[in-house]
C-alpha cells in the first residue's frame, strides 16, 4: 500500500463522512437498506414486486459514482486505498448481501406467482432479517472493526 497517499486520505477523510481509519464509508449501506424496506413492505404490497426486481447489486466506487452525497469523490478515491484487513472482509460481506437479496427476490417472485402470501412473507421476512444482520457487519467494518465472518458464518446467516 502507499503509505504516503494513505495518510493523505486518512487527514481528507477526517471529519468527512469517509472513516478515516478504513477509508471506508457507510453511505454505501443504503443501497441495502433500500432493499430490507422494499422487501419488508412486499408482503402487504405486492405491486412492489417491480421495484424489488429492479433492485441490482452496485459496486462500492459506481454506488459512489450516481451518489450526490458531499465526500463522493473522496470515497471513490479512497476505495483502493482502504487496508486490506478492512476491505477483504468488507468485499466478501458485500458479497453475501448481493446473493443473499438476489436469492431473496427470485424467492418472493416464485411466491408471488403461486398466490402464496404465507410463503411471500417468511421469504421477504427472512431476506429483510438476514440482510440487517449483514448490514450490521458490514457498519461494524467500516467502522473499524477488524472481525470478520468466515465463510461458515455467512453460510450460517444465509441458510438461517
Amino acid at each position: 500500500m502507499d503509505e504516503i497517499a494513505y495518510e493523505a486520505l486518512r487527514r481528507r477523510a477526517e471529519g468527512s463522512n469517509v472513516n478515516a481509519r478504513t477509508l471506508l464509508a457507510t453511505d454505501y449501506l443504503n443501497h441495502f437498506n433500500e432493499i430490507v424496506m422494499l422487501l419488508e413492505m412486499l408482503p402487504d404490497m405486492p405491486e412492489c414486486l417491480e421495484d424489488v426486481q429492479e433492485w441490482a447489486p452496485k459496486s462500492y466506487p459506481q454506488h459512489f459514482a450516481d451518489s450526490a452525497i458531499a465526500d463522493r469523490e473522496l470515497a471513490i478515491e479512497a476505495w483502493p486505498l482502504s487496508p486490506i484487513r478492512y476491505r477483504q472482509p468488507f468485499e466478501r460481506t458485500v458479497q453475501a448481501m448481493d446473493q443473499t437479496v438476489l436469492a431473496c427476490v427470485d424467492r418472493c417472485e416464485r411466491a408471488i406467482t403461486e398466490a402464496n402470501e404465507t410463503r411471500l412473507r417468511a421469504v421477504s421476512a427472512k431476506g429483510a432479517f438476514t440482510l440487517q444482520r449483514f448490514v450490521e457487519r458490514a457498519s461494524a467494518i467500516i467502522n473499524g472493526d477488524e472481525a470478520s465472518l468466515d465463510q461458515h458464518e455467512i453460510d450460517a446467516l444465509i441458510d438461517e
